[in-house]
């Protein structure tokens, strides 16, 4: 199934990115930009969404040692 929505969504996405282009191609080759477009697209996606969630835990990291700091800073420094 996965295969058949890849080509599915292949299609359409070709046809759209080849109109907002204004590249007028063949219904195979709109079809084959599409689907190596829908690759290509969702492995950069898949990247930065992998590089988006190392940050957000780097960025929780810090703020929760910021937190530990100021509870051992408030409550335990003299």
């Amino acid at each position: 199934m996965p295969v058949v929505a890849l080509v599915i969504i292949g299609i359409a996405a070709g046809f759209l990115a080849t109109r907002l282009m204004k590249l007028h191609t063949d219904v195979p080759t709109t079809i084959a930009i599409g689907v190596f477009g829908a690759l290509i697209g969702g492995f950069v996606l898949r990247m930065l969404i992998m590089a988006a969630s190392w940050m957000a835990g780097f960025i929780g990291a810090v703020l929760g040692a910021m937190a530990l700091i100021w509870v051992w800073k408030v409550y335990f420094a003299k």
